[in-house]
C-alpha cells in the first residue's frame, strides 16, 4: 500500500496520490496537509468557473489578478494544478480516470454534485475498491439540511457561533470570515488519517462524510451541557468570559506598533490606530498580582473583587479601572510588565506583527516560496512540527493550468493524440 511510511525515511505520505477535487478552503487545506507531507496532490479547477479564493486575494498591490492570489496559493501550495471542465463528458472521463489512479479523492461540492456528475461513490469505487473518498460540506451528505449550500460563516451560523459573537444588548457579528472553513478540515484530516491506516493494514477503501458545522459545535461543547443541565442558553457578551474576570481587550496610550510581540514592539504615536492588548485573568492570585500593579494594597485588598463571583458581580466598574490603567500606558509596557508577574496578556496583533513575531519566525511559520508571477510568495508552514520528518510547501499553488502535461503524460500516460483531442475539445479548462 502507498503513503504512510513507517521507519522508512523521507516523508510519511510519500507516494500517496490524491485527487483534490474540492473548492475555496475547507477541502483544499486537506490536500495541503498531505501535500506537505510529501503526497503527490493533483488539484483539479476550471477557468470557467474560477475558484472563490482566487478572487478574495489579497493580491499584489491592490490589483486583481487570479493567478496572485495569496488565500489560494496558501491554501494550494505543494499541489499540481490541472484545469478541468467537469461538466463535460471528457472532462468527467478524465476525473474518473484519476481516481483510478488515487488512493485518496477530496471532494467539497453540494451533496449530489459527484454523482450528477458521474463521479459519486459508488461508480468510484466500483474502479478502485481500495479508494478513500473524503466528503466535506456544510451540513454532511444526508439529512433534511443536506442540500444547503454557502460557505462558513453558513456553517457557523449553523454551530451557534454567530449568536455568541457581540456586545451585550446589541445585533450578535458572529466571528470574522468562514468560521468552520478552517475549523472542519482539521477534524477531516484526523479523520482521514484514521482511514489511511485502516487502509494500510486491510487493503480496504472507505468513504467519509464531514459536516463542517457539526466540527464546529465540538467547540462549543461546555455551552451545549451547559444548557442540558441548567436551561441557560449561551449569548453574546462581548470579550468577557464566566470562568475569568478581568477577561477583555483594553486600549492603550495612543500608539500603534509597528513591530511585534513583548520586548520587540515599536511604538508609533497616532490617533487614529490605538494599540491594543488582551488581558485574562484565570484565578484569585492572578488577580491579586494585578490589582497590587495596578493599586496597590488598597485594590488589592478590597474585597469586591477578592473572587471571581465578585468581580463578575462588579465587572462593569472592575473593567473601568483596567481602562483607566491601560489608557495611559504603552502596550509594550503593559505587556511585559503583566507576563512577568504571570497574568496572560498580549498585543492585540495585527498582519505586521504576525509577520515579525519572534516565536513564529523562530517556528518558521510563513515559508517564501518561489513563484512565476509574484516573484516570492508568502504562506504558512505545517501546523505540526514532527522530529524525523518534518514537513513543509515545496512549491507555490499552482497557476491555472499549470500542471496539465505533467499530470497527463506522467501520471496518467495519456499521449499526444489524447492531449490534443482533450484540449480541441475545451475539456481543459
Amino acid at each position: 500500500m502507498t503513503g504512510m511510511r513507517q521507519g522508512e525515511g523521507g516523508l510519511p505520505f510519500e507516494g500517496l496520490k490524491v485527487l483534490d477535487l474540492a473548492w475555496v478552503v475547507a477541502g483544499p487545506v486537506i490536500g495541503r496537509m498531505l501535500a506537505d507531507y510529501g503526497a503527490t496532490v493533483v488539484r483539479v479547477e476550471s477557468t470557467r468557473r474560477v475558484d472563490t479564493t482566487r478572487v478574495m486575494g489579497p493580491f499584489p498591490g491592490g490589483r486583481i489578478d487570479i493567478r496572485q492570489s495569496a488565500l489560494w496559493d496558501n491554501c494550494n501550495a505543494g499541489k499540481l494544478g490541472l484545469t478541468l471542465d467537469l461538466n463535460s463528458p471528457g472532462g468527467q472521463q478524465l476525473a474518473r480516470d484519476l481516481a483510478r489512479w488515487a488512493d485518496v479523492v477530496i471532494e467539497s461540492f453540494s451533496p449530489g454534485q459527484m454523482e450528477r456528475w458521474g463521479l459519486g461513490w459508488e461508480t468510484l469505487r466500483a474502479a478502485n475498491p481500495s479508494l478513500v473518498m473524503l466528503s466535506t460540506s456544510l451540513m454532511g451528505q444526508t439529512g433534511p439540511f443536506s442540500s444547503v449550500a454557502g460557505y462558513g460563516n453558513i456553517g457557523a451560523a449553523y454551530a451557534g457561533f454567530q449568536q455568541l459573537v457581540g456586545w451585550p444588548d446589541e445585533f450578535p457579528v458572529g466571528p470574522y470570515g468562514p468560521y468552520t472553513d478552517y475549523v472542519g478540515p482539521r477534524f477531516a484530516s484526523v479523520a482521514l488519517l484514521a482511514a489511511l491506516d485502516h487502509r494500510r493494514r486491510t487493503g480496504e477503501g472507505c468513504r467519509l462524510d464531514v459536516s463542517q458545522a457539526e466540527a464546529g459545535m465540538q467547540f462549543l461543547a461546555p455551552q451545549i451541557a451547559d444548557f442540558s443541565v441548567s436551561g441557560r442558553i449561551a449569548r453574546h457578551e462581548g470579550n468577557r468570559d464566566p470562568q475569568m474576570a478581568p477577561h477583555g481587550v483594553f486600549r492603550c496610550r495612543g500608539t500603534a506598533p509597528s513591530g511585534a510581540v513583548a520586548g520587540t514592539v515599536r511604538e508609533q504615536p497616532t490617533d487614529r490606530h490605538p494599540a491594543w492588548v488582551a488581558i485574562a485573568v484565570r484565578s484569585d492570585a492572578e488577580w491579586q498580582a494585578l490589582a497590587a500593579l495596578i493599586g496597590g494594597e488598597t485594590l488589592a485588598g478590597d474585597p469586591r473583587y477578592a473572587t471571581l463571583e465578585g468581580r463578575k458581580a462588579h465587572e462593569d466598574a472592575l473593567e473601568a479601572l483596567i481602562d483607566e490603567w491601560t489608557a495611559s500606558r504603552g502596550a509594550q509596557e503593559i505587556v511585559e510588565s503583566l507576563q512577568w508577574l504571570g497574568v496572560p496578556a498580549h498585543l492585540a496583533a495585527s498582519s505586521l506583527d504576525a509577520i515579525e513575531d519572534p516565536q513564529l519566525r523562530d517556528r518558521e511559520h510563513f515559508v517564501a516560496l518561489a513563484h512565476p508571477l509574484m516573484g516570492t510568495s508568502w504562506v504558512e508552514g505545517p501546523r505540526h512540527r514532527l522530529s524525523e520528518t518534518p514537513g513543509a510547501p515545496q512549491r507555490c499553488g499552482p497557476p491555472p493550468g499549470h500542471d496539465n502535461e505533467q499530470v497527463l503524460r506522467s501520471l496518467l500516460g495519456y499521449g499526444d493524440d489524447e492531449i490534443r483531442s482533450l484540449q480541441d475539445a475545451g475539456v481543459l479548462s
